[in-house]
């Protein structure tokens, strides 16, 4: 088994169709269609990282990248999205060592954090993999004039996050019960 890593946009086609084969098992599309080659807005420069063995992708996830503004300060940002094991391969810990591998990738990458949301139930997966609760954190997803939070009626997520950089790390206290503008965009509402 390797882990390998492409722009979303690079990523070879015969690895980027089990890629959505396995996105489409964990998230079915409502209207009987698939997902498309491109899952994200190409301006959050999209990584996908998978876990193959041999031709075969067990498991995915894309890492999204953004600068954001919190509490008078900029900081470089990346979060996870579309987090997906193949649905025969699951229980093997192949998704905790994927996502392991993607914090350790976020750190090499110069990085001030990574956040991003997770369903409640998911919180101990993330934690085992290195990620930490950001206590009462709110991402506002969406864009400044079409709003999508995190504590929105009917969601139950929570925020993970981990700081790199010792500027994020002395910041760290003003992310605890903020809501954080973190504004991807209309594609990737909160990633």
């Amino acid at each position: 088994m390797q882990i390998v890593s492409f722009p979303e946009a690079a990523t070879p086609s015969e690895l980027r169709v089990q890629v959505l084969e396995i996105q489409n098992q964990a998230w079915p599309p409502e209207d009987g269609g698939g997902r498309s080659a491109s899952t994200h807005d190409p301006v959050l420069r999209p990584v996908s990282m998978l876990l193959v063995d041999g031709d075969t992708v067990l498991a995915a996830l894309d890492i999204l990248f953004k600068e954001l503004e919190h509490a008078g300060r900029r900081f470089a940002a990346g979060g996870l999205s579309t987090v997906a094991t193949r649905q025969e391969a699951r229980g093997g810990g192949h998704g905790r060592k994927l996502v392991a591998a993607a914090r350790e990738a976020m750190i090499a990458s110069d990085l001030d954090l990574g956040l991003f949301t997770c369903d409640r139930p998911l919180q101990a997966f993330y934690e085992s993999a290195g990620w930490h609760v950001l206590p009462g954190a709110v991402l506002v997803g969406g864009t400044p004039q079409a709003p999508f939070p995190s504590d929105q009626p009917g969601f139950d997520k929570v925020t993970m996050a981990d700081f790199f950089s010792t500027a994020s790390r002395q910041a760290q206290t003003s992310f605890h019960h903020a809501r954080i503008e973190l504004y991807p965009g209309a594609i990737d509402k909160l990633w």
